[in-house]
């Protein structure tokens, strides 16, 4: 037995090893199986385009892209916009090419190239888009490039129809694939006003053609070609004849020989059009002499743009027809852009003949704009630009040349030469009517011709030339003030725009006067600088120096070249007057501490009623503090002066400081503020001399006529520090005089010490370093991106659209650039002693995938629709893009309050008008059965449309306050009105659901009476209850039933999929967001207040919009339209014009933040999958398995949950003027179980199978030995049976296993022990 059992022992390694070679060939395996991993797809951007690509031709958004990129990356000599829109909303893309192109400067003729005007002739297109890079590349290094950039501003538009470039297809020589017309089918170059026939078109049809028009009656260009396909030819006016004889009639213009040079210097420049002979497979034996043709003796052209240019503008065009195939192979484009090169640039260098100069005033050199020029023989007559600047092409010869202008004696000047080359210079001085002319009505020609390669073309020099003084010396009380803004602003409209940024306490306006050469909006590159002045009230010279201000401003531009210098370099804001009512209560004459005056009407000094850094200030923010504090944070400032009298210095920050004591307090940008300070010193004698006053403080004296706030005494509240602290504006305080009312006798002496000065100041604002920071991957600018300027703590922030200045005085510095979701770049800059560092900066975007990985598919890129939308939204957002679409819509409007009668009809006349955008809903009735209404507004308002974002709007939650309900309404009213009308409009309700509720409260509303402006009367429902306050949400508990309107409300907010919910209230100014009383913090507080609309304060909300969060998952944030619930139905129409651009605004930032698709890897959308953003806020997948949410710019987590799938986890990154950053979230099958990896949990198990193999093995093994002995056993007992027979009997009732045990106990246990032991290990 001994024997057998250590047989047994011998086999057990063996069967170990066995089971070890069967978990790693079978289990192992097994555990390796791939799960699989969900994954999510972004979206990549736009690959980008190269810019001489002969290899293709550029689509719409290709090339929005390209221009896009090549304005950015060469700012300072080229300028993108457009001039409006095609019928399906593309835009009308025009580079301009110049020499400081922000800005109008005289002596530089303008001419422009038009291409793609029939969307299917395409070399014209791609040429011109090859002469932008080749005109940007070549400046500088070029000569015969940079004279022509220098001396000629260039505008250039691809691509005139760029709807039926989209319908065209590559290789259509004959045009038969469509595409000439628009997207109306129309022609365009049959649709422009014609001289011999009235052409019936509908603006509507050719938005393109009206946007031209616009664009060449304001520009006055003087040159132009227009870019055709179909042969080769240059064709000149006229186009087509009073006969209309459809060939072979000769239709000449007085300038015929002009227009032949013209066409001939680009014919005899191409090689194939110089020979006369295109040899078109169509028209093989067609033929032009010279290579050029008049247009109506080829065919007749009713309604061309060519005669348009010519008749009606200042300018010659001619058509140039580039191929004989419209849209020929790419393998052509090269070829083509070798043959027009030269042609191209010859062409623009014609710009520079004939005759050009100005024409001013006699008496003081004004510049007379709109003044003809006559020359004798050519009846063909233009007018003069707003520089009074003329450029008249003509051939060598000698001319006779007059000048006319209404109100004005002519001037004729005979025997003018024009020579061969450069234009001859020719300068007209007008006298009024009934004065002595000073030259005569009629002078020989004595002048000589123009350089035109100096860096910058201005006015001919006039000795004799003097700035004009201003003449107006008196003061000016609140209305006399208003009638001179207002006068200078109609007057000099092209330069001087007077706004109101508010009122004072006593209901005045605040004006501001801005002069600029393009006042109402803000020119990229461009700084803004503001002057303000009677901050307290009896402090009034530095109101009038203002007033004498914009009056030395306007009369010298265009004239002094200082003058006109800095209005084209810079916007400039003046405010006479901030406290306009202080000032009605001062009294002349009084100097010193004079106090009467100088507080508001409120008795409040607004100079201490700023927050403050060092110190609490408990008085209530006044009227015109507000107003200007929200002024300042609507324009990027630079540099600002506050104007005050009582001493003479001029005081820069800090103000005061912690311990209030009079000491230095020194800011970081101490060296700064000396250095302007000192500039406005040093052009004050008296100032500089640092002895103010010395009658009333004869000890005071002021180093250099500077000093620092506190040193001087503290100022706790002052305007100065929280400019600098809380804008990127430094301001300096300028006391101007000791006297701080005088007589008005003395008021031509403040002029004449101040007015140097003041000019000084404003050129402070081009020192330092300024630029752009751009996107580098599609040279968009980056709005909001930080500029930190080392070892100074002050950091500024670039506009909306990316441009920046930054003050610094002479060094050098090392700069950074930052932006959320961009890597900085870190750059050293030299600042110059004189003028201002130019300094880019270019960010690369920060890209993250799940697990750190890199991004997949680089290659990939979007939907074509998608990236056209993307620079949609983009382009609302930025600059003046809401600014213009609010100009181009406005709508007559007739303004009163409805009550719940006229209110349902109104609606209801929506739906019937506009059924195809609208639909009228019931959510339920009020207290007194009266219907809450909800109206959606949307291209498929029937559809549920889940991935389109939903905007609820919502007014008259209280019943007295129901300007938001006449709000919504006029605001629904102006977007049907406007739809298929506005392309712009059209597009935003194709692509957003707009829910409107105008009225929650209907029974508090027909209780409520107007110009109740704090009645209560109406507040509540029927039952007397705020409905304001009735909303279960945020953790409270509900213990009554909820009121009828609540409840109607709350089930639309319990359906969810609303992106955004604004609310529009009354009884305050400002903006509000969740939560009224929370139990938790409100996790998506950056994205409310970053939605807000624009002039609004902020605050925390009220329970009906934490509901919305908490259980709507929807953002809502409330707008307080103004302090007075019911005011008279007058004022209606100002608060219409206030919040449209607002409401507009709202329909933007609801495409934003982030947006995506969740589905599983067949493709099936899954619905109710749970987005949580940044580990808070929740929002769920619709139908389709679409989300939206709104995230504040910036690095966000996504994480994706769902029942039965793994969960997923992402980062985007949100751009505060990008459409929605689109993700696409595939699951796989869950492979976690019991909240464990699958791999591990499969892993463990495999290894504990093996283990039970293992040990059932062994526990065989020892039971068949002790089978065996037992066996063994068992024998021998029944060999000695009868022996123990007895025994066993006397035992029955005892353990059998005990008596085993005692017989066999000696052979077999031991090793039966040391088994189990064993398989216990195991």
């Amino acid at each position: 037995m001994a024997t057998y059992l250590l047989e047994h022992r011998h086999t057990a390694p063996k069967l170990c090893v066995l089971l070890f070679v069967f978990l790693v060939f079978v289990v192992g395996p097994i555990t390796a199986l791939s799960v699989g991993e969900a994954r999510l797809v972004r979206s990549n951007t736009f690959a980008e385009v190269e810019v001489e690509d002969y290899t293709k031709y550029y689509n719409y958004v290709e090339m929005t892209r390209l221009l896009k990129f090549m304005a950015m990356k060469y700012p300072y000599i080229s300028n993108l916009s457009s001039i409006g829109q095609s019928v399906q909303g593309r835009e009308l893309w025009v580079m301009r090419i110049t020499k400081d192109p922000n800005a109008d400067v005289p002596g530089k003729p303008k001419c422009k190239y038009v291409g793609n005007m029939h969307g299917d002739e395409t070399i014209s297109r791609q040429v011109l888009v090859y002469l932008v890079n080749y005109l940007l590349t070549r400046y500088g290094e070029d000569p015969r490039i940079t004279e022509l950039l220098t001396s000629t501003d260039i505008y250039i538009m691809p691509s005139m129809n760029p709807d039926g470039f989209e319908r065209s297809r590559e290789g259509d020589c004959s045009g038969d694939a469509g595409g000439r017309s628009n997207a109306k089918n129309m022609d365009l170059n049959r649709s422009f006003p014609d001289q011999f026939d009235k052409i019936n078109v509908q603006q509507d049809d050719v938005p393109e053609v009206t946007a031209v028009i616009k664009w060449i009656l304001e520009k006055k260009f003087v040159l132009s070609g227009n870019l055709h396909g179909g042969t080769v030819v240059a064709s000149y006016p006229f186009d087509d004849s009073a006969s209309h004889k459809m060939q072979g009639y000769y239709s000449s213009s007085v300038d015929d020989n002009l227009f032949k040079h013209l066409a001939l210097t680009y014919a005899k420049n191409h090689p194939v059009m110089r020979t006369g002979e295109p040899k078109c497979p169509d028209t093989p034996d067609e033929t032009f002499e010279d290579g050029i043709v008049n247009g109506a003796k080829w065919y007749d052209v009713p309604g061309g743009m060519q005669d348009y240019n010519y008749l009606n503008g200042n300018c010659l065009e001619i058509t140039m027809e580039l191929s004989c195939c419209k849209f020929p192979p790419a393998s052509e484009l090269k070829k083509e852009w070798d043959y027009n090169r030269e042609s191209l640039i010859a062409y623009l260098e014609q710009v520079h003949i004939g005759v050009r100069g100005y024409v001013n005033e006699a008496t003081n050199g004004t510049a007379l704009p709109d003044a003809s020029i006559v020359v004798v023989g050519i009846n063909h007559n233009l007018t003069t630009a707003k520089f009074g600047d003329f450029y008249r092409l003509l051939l060598p010869g000698t001319y006779n040349v007059s000048a006319i202008a209404t109100g004005y004696m002519p001037m004729t000047v005979v025997g003018v030469q024009v020579v061969e080359g450069k234009a001859t210079e020719l300068n007209f001085t007008l006298a009024p009517l009934g004065n002595e002319p000073t030259g005569g009505i009629t002078v020989p020609f004595t002048t000589t011709t123009v350089p035109t390669t100096t860096s910058e073309a201005r006015p001919p020099a006039q000795p004799e030339h003097q700035p004009i003084q201003p003449q107006d010396f008196r003061h000016h009380h609140y209305n006399d003030m208003e009638l001179f803004l207002r006068m200078y602003s109609n007057r000099f409209h092209s330069i001087a725009h007077l706004y109101s940024i508010g009122k004072s306490a006593e209901d005045r306006e605040l004006y501001v006067m801005v002069i600029s050469d393009n006042p109402t909006v803000h020119e990229p590159g461009e700084p803004e600088f503001k002057y303000i002045a009677n901050m307290h009230g009896n402090e009034v010279v530095g109101r009038e120096l203002l007033l004498n201000l914009i009056e030395y401003l306007c009369h010298n531009y265009g004239s002094d070249p200082e003058v006109t210098q800095l209005v084209n370099t810079t916007r400039i804001h003046i405010m006479p007057s901030m406290n306009p009512d202080g000032y009605e209560i001062a009294r002349e004459g009084k100097r010193g501490i004079g106090y009467t005056g100088r507080n508001n009407s409120n008795n409040f000094d607004l100079n201490r009623n700023f927050p403050d850094q060092f110190t609490t200030i408990t008085e209530p923010r006044q009227p015109e503090t507000i107003a200007v504090m929200n002024w300042l944070k609507s324009y990027p400032f630079v540099l600002s002066a506050n104007l005050h009298g009582g001493s003479l210095v001029v005081n820069y920050p800090y103000d005061d400081d912690k311990q209030g004591r009079t000491e230095y307090s020194k800011c970081p940008d101490d060296k700064v503020f000396k250095q302007v300070a000192r500039s406005y010193s040093q052009e004050n004698a008296l100032m500089h001399k640092g002895h103010p006053c010395e009658d009333l403080y004869p000890s005071a004296f002021f180093e250099d006529g500077i000093t620092n706030g506190a040193n001087w005494y503290n100022v706790p509240g002052g305007m100065q520090d929280w400019n600098y602290l809380n804008t990127n504006c430094f301001e300096v305080t300028i006391e101007l005089g000791c006297v701080k009312y005088p007589k008005a006798q003395h008021l031509p002496l403040y002029w004449d010490q101040n007015h140097r000065a003041l000019l000084q100041y404003i050129h402070q604002v081009h020192r330092g370093v300024k630029g752009m920071v751009i996107d580098i991957k599609d040279g968009t600018g980056i709005p909001n991106a930080t500029i930190m300027v080392e070892e100074i703590d002050h950091p500024i922030t670039t506009n909306l659209a990316g441009d920046y200045w930054r003050l610094l005085v002479p060094g050098t510095y090392h700069l950074t650039a930052s932006a959320r979701g961009y890597n900085s770049v870190k750059i050293y800059a030299t600042v110059p002693e004189e003028g201002v560092e130019l300094v880019d900066f270019r960010l690369t975007r920060v890209r993250s995938e799940p697990n750190g990985q890199a991004p997949k598919d680089p290659g990939a890129t979007q939907d074509p629709a998608e990236v056209v939308f993307q620079s949609f939204i983009k382009d609302l957002s930025l600059g003046q893009g809401l600014e213009q679409l609010v100009q181009s819509t406005i709508t007559e409007s007739s303004f009163r309050y409805r009550r719940y009668k006229e209110l349902s009809e109104f609606l209801r006349g929506l739906t019937l008008n506009f059924p195809k955008i609208t639909s009228l809903h019931s959510l339920g009735q009020s207290v007194e059965y009266r219907t809450i209404w909800a109206l959606e507004i949307s291209n498929k308002p029937d559809e549920p449309e889940t991935a389109k974002p939903k905007i609820r709007l919502v007014g008259g939650i209280h019943g007295n306050a129901p300007v938001g309900t006449e709000l919504l309404l006029e605001f629904a009213a102006f977007l049907c009105i406007n739809y298929d009308k506005n392309p712009t409009i059209t597009r935003l309700i194709n692509e957003t659901r707009i829910v409107i509720l105008p009225s929650i409260n209907p029974d508090g509303r027909e209780l409520a009476r107007e110009k109740q402006c704090t009645s209560t009367v109406g507040m509540t429902n029927t039952h007397g209850k705020d409905l304001d306050t009735d909303f279960f949400g945020n953790a409270s508990q509900r213990v009554v039933e909820a009121q009828p309107e609540t409840r109607a409300v709350m089930d639309l907010i319990l359906e969810r999929g609303f992106t955004l919910s604004v609310a529009l209230d009354g009884g305050s100014l400002l903006a509000t967001y969740p939560y009224d009383k929370p139990v938790q913090p409100g996790r998506n507080m950056g994205v409310l207040s970053f939605n807000a609309p624009g002039g609004y304060g902020m605050s925390k909300q009220w329970p009906e919009y934490d509901f919305s969060v908490d259980f709507g998952h929807c953002p809502e944030i409330t707008v307080y339209t103004g302090c007075c619930l019911f005011p008279p139905a007058k004022q209606l129409a100002t608060l219409w014009a206030e919040n449209r651009k607002a409401l507009l605004s709202m329909l933007v930032e609801v495409h934003k933040g982030v947006r995506g698709m969740v589905k599983d890897k067949s493709g099936k959308p899954i619905v109710g999958a749970m987005i949580v953003l940044n580990g808070g806020v929740r929002v769920f997948t619709a139908e389709g398995g679409y989300f939206h949410a709104l995230l504040a710019p910036g690095n966000h987590n996504i994480e994706a949950v769902a029942d039965g799938y793994q969960q997923q986890r992402q980062e985007v990154v949100v751009s505060s003027y990008e459409a929605a950053s689109s993700i696409i979230i595939e699951f796989d099958m869950d492979n976690r179980i019991f909240g464990l990896p699958r791999e591990f949990v499969v892993a463990t198990a495999a290894a504990s199978m093996t283990a039970l193999v293992v040990t059932a093995c062994i526990i065989w093994c020892v039971c068949s030995a002790k089978s065996n002995q037992q066996k063994d056993g068992f024998h021998r007992l029944r060999q000695h049976r009868d022996d123990y027979e007895d025994e066993i009997r006397l035992t029955s009732m005892g353990s059998k296993k005990s008596l085993l045990s005692n017989e066999f106990q000696d052979e077999s246990e031991s090793d039966e022990d040391t088994l189990y032991a064993n398989a216990n290990k195991l």
